[in-house]
C-alpha cells in the first residue's frame, strides 16, 4: 500500500513560525562566556525547530535528540510531544511513541494534530509487528481515537472545520483499509475529498483505493485531478502516469512519467515509474535504466521495480538475471500471485546457461494459486510443468 501523509502536512504549520523564530534567534552573534559564566539552556523552542530541521530531513536519530531535549526542558510543550512522538513512530519506537501521544491528547484535547498522531502510532505498530496477537486491538483503537478527533474538531467549530475534518476522514480510510474494509475505506477517501476537494494527498489516496479494488476507471480520473491540484507533486504525476499505460493510453503515459521523473530526479518512486511506463510502451532501453536507477536509489521499498525489469530481462532470454530478480521481488511482496508466477515462467524456461527447472517452475506456480486459486495463467503453466 503507497500511503501519502497528510496529516505531516500539519507539522509545517504548526513548527513553521517557530523554527522562523529560531532562525532568527540563531542569526544573532553568541555572547562570548567566561568559565565562571554557566551555560544558558537554549529555549525549548530552539530545540523543537532543530528537531523539525532534522525530521524534514529523514534524519530521525538527530531529530529524536531534539525533540526529547525540547520535552524534558517542558515537559507541557506540545509541539514537543507531537514532533518526539512521530519521530518515535519513525524509529520503531512504538510504545513510548504511544506514551508520548497520549500525553499530548491529554495535555490538548483540543489539537487535531494530536490525535491523528496518535492514531498513526496504533497503525504503525499494527504493521510493523511480526506477532500480532498483541496488538489485534490497535486498529479499533486507531477507530477511537479518530472518533475522538473528530468530537473535538466539531466542537471547536470554526474556518477550518472542513479540513480538521478531511485530515480525520483521510486517516480513517487508511484504518478502514489496513481492517480490509475496502467499501469503507473508499467512503472515508470520498468523504475528505468532498470537504478538502483540491487536496492531492487526498485524491491521490482515493484513486490509490480505486485502483486496488479493480476500479481502474475511478483510479485515473481520480489521480488526474490530484495531478491538476498539484502539478508539481512528482509522485502523483508518476502514479497517474503508471495507471495510464495500464489502461492501455501510452501515448498520454510516456510524458506524464518524463515530467514524474524530471521532478523529483531523486526520487526511487517516479523514477521507477517511468521505467515501468517505458517497459509497457515496449522502449527497452529506457525502462532498463530508470528502473535500474530506482533501485540503486532504495533497493528494499519497492518490488515492483525488480518485478518489471525481471521481465524485461525475461523477455530478452537473460533468465539468469530475470530469475534473480523475480526473486528479489517475490521475497519483498510474498502476497503477489503474479510475481510468483513470472519467477515460476523464468524457470520453465531455458536460454544459454540456464536450464530450465521444472521442479523450481511447479513450485512458483503452485505458490501462485495457493494466494489465488482462479488465477488462471498459473494454472495453465501449471499443467504446462506436470
Amino acid at each position: 500500500m503507497k500511503r501519502r501523509m497528510l496529516s505531516l502536512l500539519l507539522t509545517a504549520t504548526m513548527f513553521g513560525p517557530v523554527l522562523a523564530q529560531t532562525q532568527a534567534a540563531q542569526s544573532q552573534a553568541a555572547p562570548v562566556q567566561t568559565p565562571s559564566t554557566p551555560a544558558r539552556q537554549a529555549p525549548v523552542a530552539n530545540y523543537v525547530a532543530l528537531g523539525v530541521f532534522y525530521y524534514d530531513r529523514a534524519n530521525y536519530d538527530n531529530a529524536y535528540v531534539a525533540f526529547r531535549a525540547a520535552a524534558e526542558q517542558d515537559p507541557a510543550s506540545r509541539e514537543a510531544l507531537l514532533g518526539l512522538g512521530r519521530t518515535q513512530i519513525k524509529l520503531r519506537l512504538y510504545g513510548p511513541a504511544l506514551e508520548s501521544l497520549r500525553r499530548l491528547v491529554t495535555l490538548d484535547p483540543r489539537g487535531i494534530s494530536g490525535y491523528v498522531a496518535l492514531a498513526q502510532a496504533y497503525q504503525a505498530q499494527y504493521v510493523g509487528t511480526s506477532d500480532r496477537s498483541g496488538v489485534q486491538g490497535n486498529l479499533d483503537q486507531a477507530l477511537r481515537v479518530l472518533a475522538s478527533a473528530e468530537t473535538a474538531a466539531r466542537a471547536a467549530g470554526g474556518p477550518d472545520l472542513n479540513v480538521n475534518l478531511s485530515k480525520i476522514l483521510n486517516e480513517r480510510g487508511y484504518v478502514n483499509r489496513l481492517r480490509g474494509d475496502n467499501k469503507a475505506a473508499i467512503d472515508s477517501f470520498k468523504q475528505a475529498s468532498s470537504l478538502n476537494p483540491d487536496n492531492a494527498v487526498i485524491l491521490y489516496n482515493l484513486g490509490d483505493m480505486y485502483f486496488a479494488t479493480g476500479n481502474l476507471t475511478g483510479a485515473v480520473d481520480s489521480l488526474q485531478r490530484a495531478v491538476i491540484a498539484d502539478p508539481r507533486d512528482g509522485f502523483s504525476r508518476a502514479y497517474y502516469a503508471k495507471l495510464l499505460a495500464v489502461s492501455g493510453n501510452i501515448a498520454a503515459a510516456i510524458p506524464e512519467a518524463a515530467q514524474a521523473a524530471k521532478l523529483s530526479p531523486n526520487n526511487a518512486y517516479t523514477v521507477g515509474q517511468y521505467g515501468v511506463v517505458s517497459y509497457l510502451a515496449k522502449d527497452n532501453v529506457t525502462a532498463r535504466k530508470q528502473l535500474q536507477a530506482a533501485i540503486q536509489l532504495e533497493p528494499l521499498r519497492y518490488p515492483e521495480f525488480y518485478f518489471y525489469l525481471g521481465r524485461l530481462e525475461l523477455d530478452q532470454g537473460q533468465l539468469k538475471e530475470a530469475r534473480a530478480d523475480l526473486t528479489r521481488a517475490s521475497a519483498l511482496a510474498s502476497t503477489s500471485w503474479e510475481y510468483l508466477y513470472y519467477l515460476g515462467l523464468s524457470y520453465e524456461r531455458g536460454a544459454g546457461s540456464a536450464a530450465p527447472d521444472r521442479l523450481k517452475a511447479r513450485e512458483s506456480y503452485q505458490k501462485a494459486l495457493s494466494l489465488n486459486p482462479s488465477y488462471r495463467l498459473a494454472l495453465d503453466a501449471l499443467t504446462r510443468v506436470k
